[in-house]
């Protein structure tokens, strides 16, 4: 047992630790809060933080300044790529309902304008006596980008896991990916991004976020490599409640929409898989399969249809 005097001592340097707290929360100037509005009202919501001196301090919620999001790989890093991947994605026209759930996480996610999408979702028919479907197309990756060969400042760059991304941070906006691109996968960006607004922070730009994004420039589908270093999906695939999109990687010969898991090349054999544009030579990345034994009319997604040009026209 410890003797009465070890005791003691210990008691009081405990007292003046906690009288040394308080007297540093009541006469030094909180860093946390430094800089923030007086206007603001406190929420009575108290957080307890380490201030730089070591000590543990409450402040008001409403205090606190927005911290800028590190990106979680360096410019650098984010144009090599992950090491051993080959990124494809298949989309099942048989599912697609024109639901633009797809279309409207992405949108958000990266803060594009509606009249930007991204993700587009076409209704098509081959001829006359055929019959009408919804065609999802996003950027395709190719292996031979003919956006890549055509941008004279290395912005628009394909890593080695078969993603294609534009840093903005190099882009010119002179816009000869667009015209080069024979999917038109990519928009101009005429406007400010609203993430700040949005987010209330500054944020490095980041190519595999695509966060934000800068006037002036050139942006498009990313494949979210941001996601599958987290172990997540793609935000359109994770989107879709019919599982219209699988993703996956080549090399391990799989596909997925979290729901179900094929192997892709299983997949695109017995379900005549093909790509757009083939005898282009760009060999995409994204792989079709053909609306056969479809699981909703082509009619039941024109009131998707209708609304979305509603939206679209609302923002113009």
């Amino acid at each position: 047992m410890e003797n009465k005097e070890t005791k003691s001592r210990r008691e009081f340097i405990a007292a003046g630790l906690l009288a040394s707290v308080a007297v540093g929360c009541s006469t030094k100037k909180d860093p946390f809060t430094a800089g923030v509005d007086e206007g603001v009202t406190a929420s009575g919501e108290k957080v307890k933080l380490l201030s730089v001196d070591g000590e543990i301090i409450e402040v008001d919620k409403a205090f606190l300044k927005p911290v800028p999001v590190v990106p979680p790989v360096s410019i650098d890093a984010s144009r090599i790529g992950i090491e051993g991947k080959k990124f494809v994605m298949v989309i099942d026209l048989a599912r697609c309902k024109n639901l633009r759930k797809c279309q409207e996480a992405c949108n958000h996610v990266h803060h594009v304008h509606s009249d930007q999408n991204w993700m587009k979702i076409y209704p098509l028919q081959e001829s006359e006596h055929t019959a009408p479907y919804w065609q999802p197309t996003n950027c395709m990756h190719c292996d031979e980008p003919p956006c890549v060969k055509v941008c004279p400042v290395d912005a628009t760059f394909k890593r080695q896991d078969g993603i294609v991304l534009i840093d903005n941070e190099r882009c010119i906006g002179c816009r000869f990916c667009m015209a080069a691109c024979p999917y038109s996968s990519r928009v101009f960006n005429w406007q400010e991004s609203d993430y700040k607004e949005v987010a209330g922070t500054e944020q490095p730009y980041s190519p595999e976020t695509s966060v934000p994004q800068k006037r002036g420039t050139v942006g498009k589908c990313d494949f979210c490599p941001d996601r599958y270093r987290e172990g997540k999906l793609p935000y359109c695939v994770e989107a879709c409640p019919n599982g219209v999109f699988l993703y996956g990687d080549m090399n391990e010969d799989s596909v997925t929409n979290g729901a179900e898991t094929f192997r892709l090349s299983e997949l695109l054999r017995d379900k005549a898989g093909y790509r757009l544009m083939e005898d282009l030579g760009t060999k995409p990345s994204v792989y079709y399969l053909p609306p056969v034994s479809r699981s909703f009319k082509f009619e039941d997604g024109m009131d998707d249809e209708s609304k979305a040009d509603k939206d679209i026209s609302s923002h113009k």
